[in-house]
């Protein structure tokens, strides 16, 4: 991270609801995902970001949001930067607090972002009062208060649907080799092995992992170790211990590769989640 990036990063106990606010100057983030909704807007400059295999541009007023498992980068393309706040919300605690007054939640069923970006001032003040009793003593009731006209300002911008399965226009072969990584992330499977268990040969199942997920196997994996590895940091594990356990060669290795998809250090991360 460059002298003019800085991040403010701080999770709340009880609900594990991540606040984020940045501020990043050319390069901000490698594509990675993470397991949270993420709900932010811009406060200055120009956001530059790909996401749902589309260039988005976010500038002030504008709001931006990200569902788990969603592959998104960043980067800052005028002269001064960008500066945003975000929310990252539990999925858990966002499907249990929205079914308490959204007659359109249905129990099989989860939220979903109709867009990427909107404009929408209320939902905007709303986010802000959030981050600001998360990240400030006030009491738990006026904490409660403020997350729920952030989930009634944020009701309009949802919708609901059946929780995702395998989606069959994906090729056979992708998801294969997708499950594969999912059950042994913390191996060191080669391309040639993956392409074997899939039944085709590797340049086939790179092309249609790369066309169904939009990464190529191996940056998919890093990915997946990665957003692993938030979760265990979160968690209170040391960084040499999550490093060992999901298969990086040490704890630099973890601590490169977290670095550019999240723009921290793994020991800074865990720092933040336990003040």
């Amino acid at each position: 991270m460059t002298s003019a990036n800085w991040i403010d990063l701080q999770q709340d106990g009880d609900t594990g609801i991540e606040t984020i606010r940045a501020h990043f100057e050319g390069h901000a983030y490698d594509p990675h995902w993470h397991d949270s909704y993420l709900v932010g807007f811009t406060e200055q400059g120009v956001q530059q970001f790909h996401c749902r295999r589309i260039r988005h541009d976010s500038t002030p007023g504008r709001l931006f949001f990200v569902e788990p498992g969603e592959i998104h980068d960043g980067h800052a393309p005028t002269e001064g930067g960008f500066t945003y706040s975000m929310l990252y919300l539990d999925p858990a605690w966002l499907q249990r607090e929205l079914r308490q007054f959204s007659s359109a939640a249905h129990s099989s069923g989860e939220p979903g972002f109709a867009t990427t970006l909107t404009e929408d001032a209320r939902l905007i003040v709303s986010v802000t009062r959030a981050f600001a009793s998360l990240r400030q003593s006030t009491s738990r009731l006026a904490r409660d208060e403020a997350l729920d006209t952030l989930l009634q300002d944020l009701v309009p911008h949802l919708g609901w649907r059946e929780r995702r399965r395998d989606d069959p226009r994906l090729p056979a072969v992708a998801r294969r080799a997708r499950d594969y990584l999912h059950e042994n992330c913390a191996e060191d499977v080669g391309l040639q092995t993956l392409a074997e268990h899939c039944g085709v040969d590797r340049f086939r199942l790179t092309r249609a992992f790369k066309s169904a997920f939009g990464l190529a196997p191996h940056a998919y994996r890093v990915q997946l170790r990665l957003s692993l590895a938030r979760r265990r940091l979160a968690a209170g594990d040391s960084p040499t211990d999550v490093a060992g356990h999901l298969g990086f060669a040490d704890q630099s290795h973890l601590g490169r590769w977290f670095r550019r998809a999240y723009g921290l250090t793994p020991a800074d991360y865990r720092q933040r989640c336990h003040r």
